[in-house]
């Protein structure tokens, strides 16, 4: 196994602070020729060490690999985070797991990158334990968007309270739901506008409302509304996400998707009827198509 450069850190989001990270890596091993490794972990650390606080994930880790490779890293790898592994000394982890598994020659962390034990490990003692282990340890800087600095829990803030906009230019990308379409109640299909039901695969999701969406299919991208919230004109109580995909006709049951926000139309409203439903649902698709042509 040839040596290796390292990018390490959770990049939930794959924010453009996580981008310049593994960036760097990349240019980094391409100069020495050596392979660059994405080295990531799952689930979030919180999850395992302080169950009882809740760290609504920006994207399940299936789809942070998928952008993490798309940024060009030879390899990506995900370590399980769990107790046994949280367990490790800092010593252990910068010399079992960086120099004895991965063959570092270099890693790359961010400023607030903590590991080991109790997290008593930060990038100073990176540095130094890199040292003693025969591998270098760099430390990139935060970015700022906006004045603010870029960082995963600014972004799952920004995203639950609705500030898509400024979400999205941390991320250098539109927020996004990602998941799975599984059967519905078809109730969509019986008032004119057939929807996809999207099992997310993550917790960050915007509030309840109507948007303009762009909708991700493999290469291909179609325009669409999408819905979340409560059904309270059917009488639901259960939070649902339907996604209505503009002149779409095909079978996609079981399929995983990616629906990109575009803009809020509207919140979730009671009607006091289906027909009065049916007019507001035309409304918002006539809003929605001309709100994806101008944005």
């Amino acid at each position: 196994m040839k040596k290796t450069v390292l990018a390490i850190g959770i990049f939930d989001g794959v924010h453009i602070g996580h981008r310049r990270i593994i960036s760097a890596a990349i240019r980094e091993a391409k100069k020495r020729r050596a392979e660059s490794v994405v080295v990531t972990f799952d689930p979030h650390p919180l999850k395992v060490l302080k169950p009882h606080i809740s760290v609504p994930s920006i994207m399940s880790a299936s789809h942070r690999l998928r952008l993490i490779c798309a940024l060009g890293a030879d390899r990506c790898c995900v370590l399980k985070f769990d107790k046994k592994f949280s367990r490790l000394t800092p010593r252990d982890f910068a010399g079992k797991v960086l120099a004895g598994k991965f063959r570092a020659s270099k890693v790359f962390i961010g400023t607030n990158f903590v590991f080991g034990k109790s997290n008593a490990g930060n990038a100073n003692s990176l540095i130094k334990l890199g040292v003693e282990f025969g591998f270098e340890a760099k430390v990139v800087p935060m970015v700022k968007a906006g004045g603010e600095v870029v960082s995963s829990t600014a972004i799952r803030r920004y995203i639950i309270s609705g500030k898509l906009n400024t979400a999205a230019r941390m991320l250098g990308r539109p927020v996004s739901v990602y998941g799975t379409i599984v059967s519905g109640k078809k109730r969509g299909r019986l008032l004119g506008y057939p929807t996809a039901n999207i099992d997310p695969h993550h917790e960050a999701i915007p509030p309840a409302g109507v948007y303009a969406v762009w909708v991700r299919r493999g290469r291909r991208r179609y325009g669409g509304a999408i819905f979340i919230g409560k059904p309270s004109t059917f009488g639901e109580t259960e939070p649902v996400i339907e996604v209505h995909i503009f002149d779409f006709h095909e079978f996609i049951y079981h399929e995983d998707i990616e629906v990109e926000f575009v803009r809020r139309l509207r919140g979730v409203r009671k009607f006091r009827d289906h027909e009065a439903l049916i007019g507001q649902i035309k409304r918002d698709d006539i809003l929605a198509r001309k709100s994806l042509k101008t944005g």
